[in-house]
């Protein structure tokens, strides 16, 4: 049935003409069709209200509209209201289905039959799927779905003619289960399936117009058609090796459980060896003491030194042990820019090869119980290189409850580019079971806190849709483009920071206020973490930067177990001066002054554990003691994981019961 919306506002439409309409999600090759439909006769307009066009042109005597690439149609954005309105009115609809991802697509399809609209699928790309070895089982798809499936290669043409004659077999297809009680119940208020649909789901738009409210079905809707299309892709797909390349088969690999994990270990340990070991250890042996400490400084001092007593309290502000001219230099050129390199060579191998997505693939399946299964796992990964610009990132996600949880975690638990450098030089100094001891509480502390407040705040995470891009070898010329840009802003942006917190700390040192602050936190640098006193400077160092308070306990002599104390500590340390700004800029102020607050305390409460915990526990004996604090921790972590379970529980069962 069209919905009274005619031709959605679009020009040079006849009167009585059937409106077909090409809907799909991006990049399925809608245009390919479109321009198969309608040849050279063709209209380009705005969409009334936007800035957004709409194509359509005549097919005979009917008009084929084109819209936006959506994943849903509902009021999130300007593509999917258009989107939602073109379907609304369409007499059928074309809906183009990638069939590399068809766990994906389907669930637009399903939409799409739920709104009533007669539906005819083309599966397209079915060439390359059986080159990834993926065999779809087409006529079993079309009795699920209930709409005619033509299977099609429209870059060749191939299929696009039995496309055209098979229009007039779109059927309205299976409504989700579940779904229908509650259409009828509104159906004769609204006057048709789809706006019933929308209505159900919460759309303001569409209620709007019937004078209704909006009704609050959407999760549960969301949740019963995910699993509907999840069951039609179980029995329709099958994958094999045979046909398959061998970066199809990788590719695969890679976001499965059982085989993503162990490529994905054996790719951070890469890593690990190269920036940690290698970087961490040769390279800035090279270029921190032997060019930095052994020529820079001493040429510097030498220059300085002639108009300026470095004894003098101007000296020891620009060429002291703090100097803006010595320390700023050393920490930025010699020590964190190897590093800072190392990493983004990596992160730029991931991302051009096509890992990355698959990365966020296979970790979204084992966040879903801190509240981020869905677009927040790629904020956290991208956290690894600045934790400011991911910050920024959290915009992309879903809901509010998915962006308060994933800048809680970025920056609690994620540490910068830079500050990881530094990190992995020297946890690879102190031995395997130190390394292991750090990353095992980091994560323990994110499993923590995003359990507590996936079970706090209202809501659920909500699905992750991403693509999958073929896996391929990275291009060099891409490799080193992607790599020296952001490592030229990490340096733009480093410099002044490190130079403003030199000038700080130098100032600090020269007026006594450093020892002050160094007495006044002793209690909890030495007798609760049980580090150095001077420790306390470079957590100080650390609000103007992390990094830069990370690099200062590199100059510590400190055992193994005071190094990963303090590591930990500084990882989950206050953000660096640019995070908080835009942290305060991003959320309100209440909710960015408690993030702010909350990193201190948990940051000096882990640290201060681990230190009591080893020294309670054989610290005279570095594998007993490294054992104790792990199975302590893990019993913390299972305790609190439980009591947010039945927490959970009761919640939902309560609600059960108010309904």
């Amino acid at each position: 049935m069209a919905h009274c919306h005619g031709s959605v506002g679009l020009k040079n439409i006849p009167e009585g003409a059937r409106k077909i309409v090409l809907v799909g999600n991006p990049n399925t090759g809608k245009s390919v069709f479109f321009n198969f439909f309608t040849g050279m006769y063709v209209d380009v307009s705005n969409y009334p209200g936007t800035t957004l066009e709409i194509s359509h042109g005549h097919f005979g005597t009917d008009v084929i509209i084109d819209t936006p690439g959506v994943y849903g149609i509902s009021s999130f954005n300007d593509e999917e209201r258009i989107a939602r309105d073109i379907i609304l009115s369409a007499d059928m609809a074309i809906n183009i289905v990638d069939a590399v991802h068809l766990e994906r697509d389907l669930f637009l399809t399903q939409q799409v039959i739920d709104t009533g609209v007669p539906v005819i699928v083309a599966l397209n790309m079915v060439d390359e799927a059986q080159r990834q070895g993926l065999s779809i089982d087409v006529d079993l798809l079309s009795d699920l779905l209930g709409v005619p499936v033509v299977p099609t290669v429209a870059v060749q043409k191939k299929g696009l003619n039995e496309l055209k004659e098979r229009l007039a077999t779109a059927k309205t297809g299976r409504m989700t289960q579940g779904l229908e009680p509650l259409i009828n119940r509104l159906i004769n208020r609204v006057g048709s399936r789809g706006e019933a649909l929308l209505v159900l789901e919460g759309d303001p738009a569409v209620a709007g117009r019937h004078g209704l409210e909006p009704e609050n079905h959407r999760e549960d809707i969301y949740l019963k058609r995910r699993e509907q299309v999840n069951d039609v892709v179980k029995h329709v797909l099958q994958e094999s090796s045979q046909g398959a390349s061998l970066g199809s088969l990788l590719g695969r690999w890679m976001i499965k459980p059982v085989t993503g994990i162990p490529i994905l270990a054996l790719a951070l340990y890469a890593m690990y060896l190269v920036i940690g070991v290698f970087i961490a250890g040769t390279v800035v042996g090279v270029t921190e003491e032997t060019i930095m400490l052994e020529k820079y400084e001493p040429a510097v001092r030498g220059l300085i030194g002639q108009f300026i007593s470095e004894e003098s309290a101007l000296g020891t502000i620009l060429i002291g042990e703090f100097g803006v001219f010595t320390m700023t230099a050393t920490y930025i050129l010699g020590l964190l820019m190897p590093l800072v390199i190392g990493f983004y060579l990596f992160l730029s191998l991931f991302e051009d090869s096509g890992y990355l997505p698959r990365i966020a693939t296979l970790v979204d399946r084992l966040l879903t119980g801190v509240g981020l299964n869905g677009r927040g796992v790629i904020p956290l990964i991208l956290g690894f290189g600045c934790v400011t610009m991911a910050t920024i990132t959290t915009r992309l996600l879903a809901s509010d409850r998915e962006r308060k949880i994933a800048v809680l975690l970025l920056g609690l638990t994620i540490p910068c580019s830079a500050q990881m450098g530094v990190i992995a030089g020297m946890l690879a100094a102190i031995g395997g079971q130190y390394v292991a001891l750090y990353a095992l509480i980091i994560f323990l502390v994110l499993v923590v806190i995003g359990t507590v407040l996936n079970t706090l705040l209202p809501g659920k995470p909500t699905d992750l849709l991403i693509d999958l891009p073929p896996l391929r070898l990275p291009r060099l010329d891409n490799v080193i483009k992607k790599t020296s840009t952001k490592s030229y802003h990490f340096l733009k942006e480093a410099f002044p920071l490190f130079a403003l917190g030199a000038l700080i700390i130098s100032v600090f040192q020269v007026t006594g206020i450093l020892e002050y602050l160094q007495n006044m936190l002793a209690p909890l640098t030495v007798g609760w973490l049980k580090l150095p006193k001077e420790a306390s400077t470079a957590f100080i160092m650390g609000i103007v930067r992390r990094d830069f308070g990370a690099a200062g306990l590199a100059d510590l002599t400190m055992a193994p177990i005071q190094i990963v104390a303090a590591l930990i500590t500084i990882t989950l340390f206050v953000p660096c001066i640019a995070s908080i700004l835009i942290l305060f800029k991003e959320r309100s102020k209440s909710e960015a002054a408690m993030i702010w607050a909350s990193s201190w305390v948990v940051a000096f409460l882990i640290g201060g554990i681990v230190s009591q915990l080893y020294s309670a526990f054989g610290g005279d004996s570095g594998s007993r003691g490294a054992l104790w604090v792990i199975l302590s921790f893990l019993g913390m972590t299972l305790a609190t994981i439980t009591a947010c379970h039945l927490a959970r529980r009761n919640k939902t069962q309560e609600s059960h019961v108010g309904g």
